[in-house]
């Protein structure tokens, strides 16, 4: 039995799976399986998958129909044999040594039950830099800390099975933001988080992903936090805090649907969701463009076009 079973989804990844799964395949900790789950995939994803299983008894290759990142990493865990999960989405890559330093620290220090990594981007303006902080004082990450800071957790993360059987995996209803419902729902039910800040990896955020849509982001965060609010005690510090959260990313919704419509042509759609943020954030300047586009809609809409190809050349 492998102590370490490694939860890959990939949907329409023949571009990119091989490096991935090589990356697993040459950890110095060998004790792992790969379970590569095709998420419904029309281009050769299995025919790669396939070829490295049929070189390596290690990777296996799980297929279903189309059902998200969620439901396909469900998939993952239920065949899956290890005591340890780890994740890797497809089009990202491992060091050598991810495994085997991040179940050092796990064997260590058996109080931790998840421990979130980290790697350096790939890609876009922050090209080598790393995905999150690198400083680290080792103390649990608390749930306050998860529910005031999105970014607190990371996809490259090491957990105990026991984490699954009590969560019961990914909520198959969230379409985005679902690894971060479920990092809560751990929280809750008293599994100890902890940070491996030491970059051992690299991430990549592709324009097609579905962590490239705001609108879709920030709708599918506010979703896990309407599911969250009620398993928060009223006057406590956790739910104070998601309510700052809510009415952030209310406002930045707001934001992003503007830009949105901007970008569709559709500049008295941008007019409508700048008075509604105007409204909420308050500030002159902001009201003032919110009248000037409803006003001059064709206008508004040049002078974005201007502003978004000075911003590209810059």
């Amino acid at each position: 039995m492998p102590l370490v079973s490694v939860i890959m989804p990939a949907f329409n990844a023949e571009r990119y799976l091989g490096a991935a799964v090589a990356s697993v395949l040459r950890q110095t900790f060998a004790d792992l399986e790969l379970l590569i789950i095709d998420d419904g995939s029309s281009d050769g994803t299995a025919a790669v998958a396939n070829g490295f299983a049929a070189r390596d008894p290690r990777v296996r290759l799980l297929q279903q129909a189309n059902a998200g990142p969620g439901p396909a990493r469900n998939t993952g865990f239920r065949a899956a044999a290890g005591q340890l999960f780890a994740f890797l989405d497809s089009d990202d890559e491992w060091d050598d040594t991810f495994l085997a330093e991040q179940v050092a620290v796990l064997e260590a220090r058996p109080e931790i039950d998840v421990l979130v990594a980290n790697a350096r981007n790939r890609g876009g303006a922050r090209h080598n830099q790393p995905a999150r902080p690198v400083e680290d004082d080792g103390q649990p990450i608390a749930l306050a800390a998860i529910l005031g800071d999105e970014s607190a957790i990371f996809i490259m993360t090491v957990f105990r099975r026991a984490v699954i059987d009590a969560v019961g995996g990914f909520d198959p209803a969230l379409f985005t933001n679902e690894e971060y419902d479920m990092w809560i729902r751990a929280s809750l039910a008293g599994f100890t988080f902890a940070r491996n800040p030491k970059p051992l990896g690299w991430y990549t955020c592709r324009p097609d992903s579905l962590s490239s849509s705001d609108t879709r982001m920030l709708s599918g965060i506010l979703r896990v936090f309407a599911k969250t609010r009620p398993s928060l005690p009223a006057g406590s510090p956790e739910r104070a805090i998601l309510d700052r959260q809510v009415e952030r990313f209310e406002r930045e919704l707001l934001a992003a649907h503007a830009r949105r419509s901007f970008s569709r042509r559709e500049p008295r759609e941008a007019a409508r969701y700048l008075t509604a943020l105007a409204a909420r954030r308050g500030g002159w300047l902001l009201a003032a463009a919110a009248r000037a586009v409803a006003l001059a809609p064709r206008t508004a809409l040049a002078a974005y076009r201007v502003r978004e190809r000075l911003r590209r050349v810059a």
